[in-house]
């Protein structure tokens, strides 16, 4: 497996990324080897930015561009395996599953993968969606998050050992539950760091599980809310996946 960071949080914490080069270096100064999507808006900073990845010695494993089409090309041209689903989230589950299905066979003509991010808040929330989901776009990847899920009363070791197969990129984070009851997911906790939630989600576990299956891709640690300074958070959670083996 290969451990890298999803860096939404760290936006959200400073306001956006402003230097990629040197959010790289500082992640890799705390264990981490990529980052996973690679935001790009010119063929030339594509160029620039994956030749610098590399002389870093980081690396990254899917683009995202000003277009779902340019984000399609230039993964494929930069020999990328797979792009996120960008379809309509609030439009009902059949039409949902229809523009997936539809993207796909796009993203096969240019040699890669689709893979949906399951998420709360959208048509893919719930284990039973997940798997339904699953059903109904059979040549879809997913990029797993276990604690959306796990959020959601869902059981992220069973996923993987349903769909090991299926999984493109694992996303790894807990979840503090703050008011279960609340209508709005958002007002109902906030994800935190590895090992610091209260739902009993055991990430190693869920690891342990996809590796004895066969799984060696991408590993994404994702914080999408600090209260501190995010590398801070993220050395923390990556010295939980030491101890644990990883």
């Amino acid at each position: 497996m290969r451990f890298g960071i999803a860096d939404y949080g760290m936006n959200v914490w400073d306001g956006g990324c402003y230097d990629y080069l040197s959010r790289s270096a500082s992640l890799k100064e705390i264990g981490y080897e990529g980052i996973e999507r690679l935001t790009i808006f010119s063929s030339d900073e594509a160029i620039m930015k994956s030749s610098q990845l590399r002389q870093l010695g980081m690396d990254y494993s899917t683009v995202r561009g000003p277009s779902v089409e340019l984000s399609i090309r230039w993964t494929s041209g930069l020999g990328k395996d797979y792009v996120w689903t960008q379809v309509s989230e609030q439009a009902n589950f059949d039409v949902f599953c229809r523009q997936i299905n539809r993207m796909r066979e796009i993203c096969k003509t240019w040699g890669i993968q689709v893979a949906l991010h399951n998420h709360m808040g959208t048509p893919v929330e719930t284990q039973e969606q997940l798997e339904t989901f699953l059903e109904r776009c059979p040549d879809c990847q997913l990029v797993f998050d276990t604690a959306h899920l796990a959020a959601m009363g869902g059981d992220a070791v069973e996923i993987v050992r349903k769909f090991a197969h299926r999984l493109q990129v694992i996303h790894i984070k807990d979840w503090l539950s703050l008011d279960p009851t609340a209508e709005n997911w958002t007002q109902r906790g906030r994800f935190c760091g590895l090992g610091k939630g209260n739902i009993g989600l055991d990430n190693l576990e869920i690891l342990n599980t996809a590796s004895s299956l066969g799984y060696k891709g991408w590993v994404f640690v994702e914080h999408d809310t600090h209260l501190q300074e995010p590398l801070n958070d993220l050395k923390d959670s990556r010295e939980y996946l030491r101890k644990g083996g990883f």
